[in-house]
């Protein structure tokens, strides 16, 4: 991928990351350009995103910071990691469940 390609694609790749609202206001921007960066992180965000809160549900049920406490970190990392490499214009998926987001959500 060229650098002007992610260039473009970049400030979208990182509002992607910005809550389900910056989500949505990604996809839209990028309803027109069809940017491969931005589609990219757009992907693992909404992944991340669905992944996060179908847990959470289940997680909630337990009540207990020793089952809550792992969960919130282990997002928060993978959050991290995803949006550091959306602002180094890094075009490299989230360990572990980045490469099923790329395939599950390949028509964005």
């Amino acid at each position: 991928m060229d650098s002007k390609t992610i260039e473009a694609g970049r400030q979208t790749a990182m509002i992607s990351y910005l809550t389900l609202i910056g989500l949505v206001i990604a996809y839209s921007m990028n309803m027109e350009t069809k940017n491969k960066f931005a589609a990219m992180h757009i992907r693992q965000s909404l992944g991340l995103n669905i992944l996060f809160y179908s847990i959470a549900i289940f997680i909630g049920y337990f009540n207990s910071w020793l089952v809550s406490g792992p969960f919130y970190v282990f997002f928060v990392v993978l959050w991290t990691f995803a949006f550091v490499n959306a602002i180094q214009r890094e075009y490299r998926p989230i360990p572990i469940v980045g490469d099923y987001f790329q395939e599950w959500f390949k028509s964005i």
